[in-house]
């Protein structure tokens, strides 16, 4: 054997090895749902309503400040 031929053995070997090492990559849906716990406060209207009896007494007493 002369070195073209043996080194067309070691590429063809080298790929095959290479081949069976190739990594995988899986995309599957999980079993359970996904759960997404959400606790959020809602202070908006309190405050709306606050600020709105603040405005009336403000300017029903206009010597208060």
């Amino acid at each position: 054997m002369n070195w073209s031929a043996i080194n067309i053995i070691g590429v063809i070997g080298a790929a095959l090895y290479l081949s069976g090492c190739s990594p995988s990559v899986r995309l599957e849906a999980p079993e359970k749902p996904i759960e997404i716990t959400m606790n959020v406060k809602i202070e908006h209207e309190i405050r709306l309503k606050v600020e709105k009896d603040v405005d009336a007494l403000i300017s029903g007493n206009k010597d208060l400040f």
